[in-house]
């Protein structure tokens, strides 16, 4: 019998983890003058978009708080395509990464949206 992992079965936790950790490998290459700058923002803000759908699904049971913690993702998921757009204007992600994350964020912002509009749907 397959046990429950929780808030690591939600397909939207697994894409925004998936894309935190794209993140992270591909800002590896940002140089170094951006360490304390571009390269903490996109890591930051993408990891908490997982935080932030962990920490919420953890407070299903209480839905104003669970829909405050997916809006709380939804923003995170938003600033890391501001930073992923400076990251290409930088020249440091190419066009075509550009558009693969934005089209991943934008899906993780639907799925958001979808749970926030229907958070009975995880109390259970």
């Amino acid at each position: 019998m397959a046990t429950s992992e929780g808030f690591r079965d939600l397909r939207v936790y697994q894409l925004s983890f998936d894309l935190a950790m794209e993140n992270f490998r591909l800002s590896k290459s940002f140089p170094q003058e951006e360490r304390f700058s571009l390269t903490d923002q996109i890591r930051r803000s993408s990891r908490s978009v997982a935080a932030n759908i962990a920490e919420g699904y953890r407070k299903k049971q209480y839905p104003k708080m669970f829909v405050s913690k997916l809006a709380d993702a939804d923003g995170e998921a938003t600033e890391t395509q501001v930073w992923i757009d400076f990251a290409t204007n930088c020249g440091y992600f190419s066009p075509a990464q550009q558009a693969r994350l934005k089209s991943d964020y934008e899906e993780v912002g639907r799925m958001l949206g979808g749970m926030n509009a229907h958070p009975e749907k995880f109390n259970h």
